[in-house]
């Protein structure tokens, strides 16, 4: 018999070495016995592998946070693309976009598939350009070129590269690329800065002739109604009309300048002062019937504040006096800070929800308060003479912690105290450390400093300081939330109570440390909004719940020297983020100025703020108010030439107006 060939053997394949997690799972598996105890090396290996792990998922976070840092930048700058330069970029533009939009912004033809051409030569002034290449901090205009050549003629042949409109100043742009700048200046010692002297020059040069042309005409543009605030002392402490004939000859002066209404601050501490749901409205009742007789429109404030503890002020409105005897037994109803300090500017929102007050918690207290309003001047509803109410959520009416409180010792540009350390507040804490998962978090910052502290100063806000560490994260996410809830709860009952009424809620302009990388301001006010954070959405999307206005603090030219400025300020760069954070979630915007003096260019800033005119969704504020530390027939304002701010903001043509 023939015997049968031998099967040859086949290769084996090479077994795959593991990778990865799956080479931790092996080296794990190999480090036990048979009898299922670790090996003698099987300590160091496991102790080993988690060190990695531990290793890996730390660079997994910082990548994160890298990421939404880039994503930040770019958003940004998109966003600042659109609104000042009117590129047509989409919703999810990538650089391709960006390239291809500039391209044509500067004459070019950019094919879909990507092909780029110029049919005609560049202009004779820009021929040293050469091919499109226009990196972030040129300026294809230099000041010899502006010296060679007259303005008009500048402005007539300049061909724009990138477009930098007025109100975006080079310090804002600044707080936008501040990574990139040192790095770029390094590495190409030609260019030319945004932020040098002569692209300042230039661009001040073109913005002053631009200004004399058509900054002063703004005729068909929206029409803004201007609402007069009248001085805090016009309701004395025994809530009666302090001066009947200086407030008619007030409101007679304001009616001259066609003013559309008036704001009226409604004080807790004066209508339930002596004791609680005893209210006197005598008052404003007559106030109100002045201000009727003059047919305008009536904003009122529900004041829950206290008002004037400070040097300059002359008027003192504190809480109830009920409240404040409650607060010498249980001092913990008010904010405090870490030294055990309590302020009596407004309640703690740990008390929202607690029976501390004579039986009834804070927000009970403050829903019978506006109840009792909206009961007592019901015609003036029905009449509709009362157009809106305003909701005060903390301290100056505005939706924010006392972080940085005067009568505290706290002076501008101090970054504040956190305000956490009453009682009720700090079992909050505990509760959210514990349901986290790390109870010993259920503590404030110990590194923080003080009201007058500068970031670098501190730990918790120093550049990568504990303010990005996990337990800086923790906090600073419970702190902001304890803010939103309590206005969530309030205006809850404010719609309630002032049905079909249109809510207003005042956010603060707290604008000093915003460029740098902790925003510690900001962080002590309430606002998660550090740089790789938006901390202003969360809270707009709260207050888009309840349909509110938002009203904004606008800031004219007083507060200059933006690059010689210690405290790092930048109030354009919030007033940008804040007013596009709003509108883009659909949010109705009011403004209102600052107690400061103007001048005629910051007059016209806040114009501009209040309707601008590039934008190309003709987004506007709903109001302005205009607000000064006295009235207005003492003849000291804010404004120079009231009438013509109000003209202006009534889209009047008042260019014959203007005084040279």
């Amino acid at each position: 018999m023939e015997s049968q060939p031998q099967p040859q053997p086949q290769p084996q394949p090479q077994p795959r070495r593991p990778r990865g997690f799956a080479a931790t799972a092996a080296a794990a598996a190999a480090s036990v016995s048979p009898t299922g105890a670790p090996s003698g090396s099987a300590g160091a290996s496991t102790a080993s592998s988690g060190k990695g792990k531990r290793e890996r998922e730390k660079e997994k976070e910082r990548t994160k946070l890298r990421e939404r840092h880039r994503r930040a930048i770019t958003s940004r700058m998109l966003a600042g693309l659109r609104q000042y330069g009117n590129f047509p970029l989409p919703a999810r533009a990538d650089m391709n976009d960006v390239l291809a939009a500039l391209a044509r912004e500067a004459g070019w033809t950019v094919e879909p598939d990507g092909t780029t051409y110029r049919h005609s030569p560049p202009p004779q002034h820009q021929q040293h350009l050469g091919a499109f290449s226009v990196r972030s901090g040129e300026s294809p205009l230099s000041a010899t070129s502006l010296k060679n050549c007259s303005v008009k003629a500048t402005l007539d042949c300049q061909q724009p590269v990138v477009r930098i409109d007025g109100s975006l100043s080079p310090a804002s742009l600044d707080s936008v690329v501040i990574a990139e700048r040192d790095t770029r200046s390094e590495k190409y010692p030609s260019t030319s800065p945004i932020n040098s002297v002569e692209c300042l020059e230039a661009d001040q040069l073109i913005q002053d002739v631009h200004s004399t042309e058509h900054d002063n005409d703004f005729t068909g543009t929206q029409y803004v109604p201007v609402y007069v605030k009248l001085s805090t002392g016009v309701i004395n402490n025994f809530c009666q009309l302090a001066d009947p004939d200086d407030v008619r000859q007030e409101l007679s002066h304001m009616n001259s300048l066609n003013v559309d209404g008036v704001i009226v601050d409604c004080w807790w501490g004066i209508v339930e002062c002596w004791n609680p749901q005893k209210y006197v409205w005598s008052g404003y009742r007559e106030l109100f019937n002045y201000i009727r007789e003059f047919k305008m429109k009536i904003q009122v404030v529900m004041a829950f504040h206290e008002y004037g503890r400070t040097d300059s002020a002359d008027v003192l409105i504190s809480l109830p006096n009920w409240i404040l005897e409650i607060g010498k037994e249980n001092q913990d109803i008010f904010f405090t800070d870490r030294e055990g300090r309590r302020t009596t500017e407004f309640l703690s929102w740990g008390i929202d929800k607690e029976r501390v007050l004579n039986g009834r918690t804070g927000v009970e207290v403050y829903f019978d308060f506006m109840r009792s309003f909206r009961t007592e001047f019901d015609d003036l509803f029905a009449e509709g003479l009362i157009s809106a109410v305003e909701i005060g959520l903390g301290p100056s009416g505005e939706l924010r912690y006392p972080s940085f409180s005067e009568r505290m010792g706290w002076r501008y540009p101090g970054i504040g105290e956190f305000q956490c350390y009453d009682k009720y507040l700090q079992q909050h804490l505990r509760k959210a450390a514990k349901l986290r998962g790390h109870s010993f978090w259920a503590r404030g910052p110990d590194n923080a400093g003080h009201y007058n502290s500068r970031p670098h100063e501190t730990g918790f806000f120093c550049e990568r300081g504990d303010y990005d560490s996990y337990y800086g994260r923790f906090f600073l996410h419970w702190y902001a939330q304890a803010l939103m809830d309590h206005a969530d709860t309030v205006l809850s009952l404010a719609n309630l109570a002032f049905e079909e009424t249109k809510i207003i809620v005042k956010i603060p302009a707290v604008y000093w440390w915003y460029k740098t990388s902790s925003h510690a301001a900001e962080l002590t006010a309430g606002y998660n909004n550090p740089t790789n954070q938006d901390g202003y959405s969360p809270v707009f999307e709260v207050l888009k719940k309840h349909s509110v206005t938002v009203k904004f603090v606008c800031y004219g030219l007083q507060i200059c020297s933006y690059e010689n400025d210690e405290a790092f300020a930048d109030p354009e760069g919030l007033s940008w983020q804040v007013l596009n954070s709003a509108w883009d979630r659909g949010l109705k915007v009011a403004g209102e100025n600052t107690l400061s003096c103007y001048d005629r260019e910051g007059c016209l800033r806040i114009i501009e703020t209040a309707k601008p005119r590039n934008d190309p969704d003709r987004r506007h504020f709903s109001f302005f108010v205009y607000q000064q530390p006295s009235p207005l027939v003492q003849g000291v304002i804010c404004l120079p030439d009231l009438d013509y701010f109000i003209k202006c903001m009534h889209a009047g043509d008042i260019t014959g107006d203007l005084v040279p």
